[in-house]
């Protein structure tokens, strides 16, 4: 655990460590038990992980930050926070730490087994972090959830490998569902109809290029290019998956680097300027209004 000390309360960096199996790469824990781990102001305190954390509620209710967006959570509200996001724990009005009664699952990146290509939920920038779910799948859930918890719990006392190899199923049991859950919704993009892989591929590859050059490439005809997509092609793709143009999510990847930058670091506004490849300060500063409504001294201002 690192702390990055800012004018703001400092973010915590936070790696993965299962205190009791060390050498597994998955945790399944009340959200009390977690709690434990951070006394005190450590719970309220900003963090950014480098694993993913998947919280289910059952019972109470709270509010949690990810990437300055707060998600109310009650009753069968599921979270999924995933490595290198901006996060805060669930609090109660006034700040206190949320009373919760959730299942919380830890894991590692490269815990889970390969899932087919088209199901982009470990690996999406852009996917949802919050999902209120209905009693039904909030059931379902929770079912899947207890397996994996009695599986983890029997690890010691059943065959290491296999079980081991049965949680990885499990967990990817978990993620499917997820992957259910993120589907078009009736009315928007293909009308509820998940697209054919075909139709898909434009936007996965775009988003593994995006993620990899946000900050040199800035126009969507460049993505397009480097993909071998025409620009109508790769914007009928995110468009269909996601209701916004390649250059919105562009945009909206930039944005969200330069407010972690912004909150979560000391770095001058030109140092800022630089990582994200704008020339010039005063260019960076007429984007981030922009896009934000907010000069970049503003936005970090009221994060303290």
């Amino acid at each position: 655990m690192n702390m990055v000390e800012t004018g703001q309360d400092p973010v915590v960096e936070r790696g993965y460590r299962n205190p009791t199996r060390p050498d597994l790469g998955l945790e399944v824990l009340t959200f009390a038990d977690l709690g434990t781990r951070l006394p005190g102001e450590l719970y309220t305190r900003p963090n950014r992980l480098d694993f993913h954390r998947l919280t289910l509620v059952h019972r109470g209710e709270g509010t949690a930050m990810v990437d300055f967006v707060d998600h109310p959570c009650g009753p069968g509200t599921l979270l999924h926070i995933r490595p290198g996001q901006v996060q805060r724990l669930p609090t109660a009005p006034g700040g206190s730490p949320a009373g919760l009664d959730a299942t919380v699952v830890l894991f590692t990146p490269d815990f889970p087994p390969r899932l087919p290509s088209t199901v982009r939920v470990t690996d999406d920038p852009f996917g949802p972090a919050s999902w209120q779910l209905s009693a039904t799948d909030h059931a379902r859930f929770r079912r899947a959830l207890a397996d994996l918890a009695e599986e983890y719990a029997a690890l010691p006392a059943e065959d290491p490998e296999l079980t081991r190899e049965l949680l990885r199923q499990l967990l990817a049991g978990v993620l499917l569902r997820i992957a259910r859950l993120s589907a078009p919704t009736p009315g928007k993009g293909s009308g509820g109809d998940r697209p054919p892989a075909a139709a898909q591929e434009p936007y996965r590859l775009f988003q593994h290029e995006l993620e990899r050059s946000f900050t040199v490439l800035r126009q969507a005809h460049d993505y397009a290019a480097r993909l071998g997509y025409s620009l109508k092609t790769l914007n009928r793709a995110c468009q269909r998956a996601t209701g916004h143009t390649a250059k919105h999510l562009i945009d909206a990847r930039v944005t969200l680097e330069a407010k972690r930058l912004l909150a979560h670091t000391d770095l001058p506004v030109a140092a800022i300027t630089h990582r994200l490849g704008f020339t010039e300060p005063t260019n960076f500063a007429k984007f981030f209004l922009r896009t934000t409504g907010r000069t970049p001294g503003a936005f970090r201002g009221a994060q303290s």
